[in-house]
């Protein structure tokens, strides 16, 4: 039986939030092993200039990324959709190990299989430093967003 990952194409405005949040959450929880599970065996990255195969790569990848950006927190937000492909925008915030914050501002453009796997994920990323003081995402890193957290929209991201 092949791997499935509900919500499954075609998506509707409803099943498109329910992926984009599963995604957050997922990334959120930075456990490389298992957001890697939310991609097809050859899944194509585009990560800002870096381009990866296949889930070991991403694996691998993320790995490194959680290691360097510390109290990682990311909100994502659905910008479209059609029946196979969903497009987010997304902010993040974290600090390097020096205690420098930042946050990144990006748009994501996913492709899904059948199965509701992702199969391609184009990312654009800017990084902005900013103050400590100037951080707007708050909340146990143990868990997910809280559903009464402000989206990006709200926050004037």
């Amino acid at each position: 039986m092949s791997e499935q990952r509900p919500p499954l194409p075609p998506f509707t405005r409803e099943t498109a939030i329910q992926k984009v949040r599963a995604a957050e959450d997922g990334w959120n929880g930075r456990n490389a092993e298992r957001v890697a599970l939310a991609y097809t065996q050859d899944s194509y990255w585009r990560n800002r200039s870096t381009f990866l195969r296949g889930r070991a790569e991403i694996i691998a990848f993320l790995q490194a990324k959680w290691n360097r950006e510390l109290e990682y927190r990311l909100i994502k937000e659905l910008w479209a959709f059609s029946e196979n492909r969903i497009a987010v925008r997304f902010a993040y915030e974290y600090h390097d190990d020096s205690g420098n914050w930042f946050r990144a501002y990006g748009n994501e453009n996913w492709e899904f299989d059948q199965n509701g796997l992702m199969h391609k994920r184009f990312a654009s990323i800017n990084d902005l430093p900013i103050k400590e003081s100037e951080r707007k995402f708050f909340w146990d890193q143990t868990g997910p967003r809280p559903a009464d957290h402000p989206e990006l929209s709200d926050l004037g991201l």
